[in-house]
């Protein structure tokens, strides 16, 4: 039973590293900020909640659990509540979207040759 908890358990650990190795490239290789905000925030609460689960089957029931746990739940509410205030904030701050940005220049550009 041992043997199938820590296979398991690497499992899990070998999952929720190869997420935030994923999440970092689309960080880098996505083209504007909200894409790399989503790939960010998606793959952090992903990693987050498989790296515990691995470590909370190798630490067996007892208080270290119960902290790992709490941990994750800490994890789980603060990351997306994070991800959609840096959202919030750049929205506010005026940046747009890749795309909209070119749809925004053309508003603009309607627009004015209307109010002429």
């Amino acid at each position: 039973m041992a043997e199938l908890l820590d296979v398991l358990s690497g499992i899990l650990l070998l999952a929720g590293g190869a997420f935030a190795i994923i999440g970092g490239i689309g960080l880098v290789r996505f083209p504007d900020f909200y894409t790399r905000l989503h790939a960010g925030g998606i793959t952090d609460t992903l990693t987050a909640l498989l790296i515990v689960g691995g470590l909370v089957l190798q630490s067996g029931f007892s208080l270290l659990t119960v902290k790992l746990l709490l941990i994750l739940l800490f994890l789980l509410f603060t990351t997306p509540t994070a991800t959609h205030a840096l959202a919030r904030a750049a929205m506010a701050d005026g940046l747009e979207p890749e795309g909209d940005a070119d749809r925004a220049a053309e508003r603009r550009d309607g627009a004015e040759s209307s109010n002429t």
